[in-house]
């Protein structure tokens, strides 16, 4: 053999070894760049944490989210990897387990894809929405009273009672909102909605309470609730029995609608593909069924005569 030839090649395998080290190195850095933790071989990234968890979770406290996650997630991995380590997957019954979840992934995804494909052909626009309540409005009937009401949170006794006079003086709400009021955006907007009167206010006791009793346009006296001054003002309401405004309904039968469009359009698909493995022969039954045992049968119609007349 060719020492110059023999050198060559052992010179690329330790090349070819060294590349992959160092390739392996940096995959590893890479990983540990991106994660927030690591069981065994398994690396939890920062962007999938954020991708499980909540929105309105993260958005309150993204550490402490991420913590919890993070806790958890090395919790869950180490019950995974202790199952392995026991041969518990291996186990047929524990296989069979595995194989009905994945098909049962596998079914979820497939309705995915097709309610995906036809998703513009479902949708349902304001007028349909509008036509049908009309067409079925006496199936929409409040079940209770319905309240419109304003609620002031001010810091101070002072801020409240000011805010109080400048609403009996005439002054527009939202100006007074935003003059006193701790979150004047969420408080304006709040009053601008229909509330079932036993969730209007229901946090706070006493002004659901007052909601229940003052008049139209009445305020009620300003109270002090965890430190805060408060009263509720009544703009409107909508009787038990009566028809719901259909603004306040649009949004909700649209998706009634859709969701109703989704499931036939699915059904039709499900049926579609049983008639096609049907006609292809790749759909067959086998009559192993007992039969059903007739009900009127007694046990005097399955013995022989035991009549002593022979």
């Amino acid at each position: 053999m060719n020492l110059g030839k023999s050198y060559k090649f052992y010179l690329l395998i330790i090349i070819g070894a060294m590349l992959l080290f160092v390739s392996c190195q940096q995959s590893t850095q890479q990983n540990t760049e991106k994660a927030l933790a690591r069981v065994g071989s398994e690396y939890l990234r920062v962007d999938q944490a954020i991708e499980d968890i909540p929105e309105a979770v993260i958005s309150e406290d993204s550490v402490e989210a991420l913590t919890q996650y993070r806790d958890n997630w090395i919790r869950q991995q180490l019950l995974v990897q202790e199952a392995k380590r026991l041969g518990l997957e291996q186990k047929p019954e524990i296989q069979q387990k595995i194989d009905r979840a994945r098909q049962e992934i596998l079914r979820q995804a497939l309705k995915d894809y097709v309610l995906a494909s036809n998703e513009k052909d479902m949708q349902i626009t304001d007028e349909e929405a509008r036509t049908y309540y009309q067409a079925n409005k006496e199936q929409f009937v409040l079940e209770e009273d319905f309240v419109k009401f304003r609620h002031m949170r001010t810091k101070t006794i002072k801020e409240a009672r000011n805010a109080r006079q400048d609403l009996l003086d005439g002054v527009p709400w939202p100006e007074v909102a935003r003059t006193y009021a701790i979150n004047p955006s969420t408080v304006v907007s709040e009053s601008d909605q229909y509330w079932p009167v036993s969730m209007a206010a229901q946090d706070i006791d006493i002004m659901n309470r007052y909601l229940k009793v003052i008049g139209q346009s009445e305020i009620s006296p300003i109270q002090r609730v965890n430190g805060i001054y408060q009263f509720v003002q009544l703009i409107d309401t909508r009787s038990e029995g009566d028809h719901p405004n259909l603004e306040w309904l649009i949004e909700q039968i649209k998706d009634w609608m859709t969701l109703n469009n989704r499931q036939r359009n699915f059904s039709s698909f499900v049926k579609n593909l049983y008639l096609k493995a049907e006609s292809n022969n790749e759909v067959e039954t086998f009559n192993v069924l007992p039969t059903k045992p007739n009900q009127n049968t007694t046990l005097d119609d399955t013995l022989e005569n035991n009549s002593t007349n022979e």
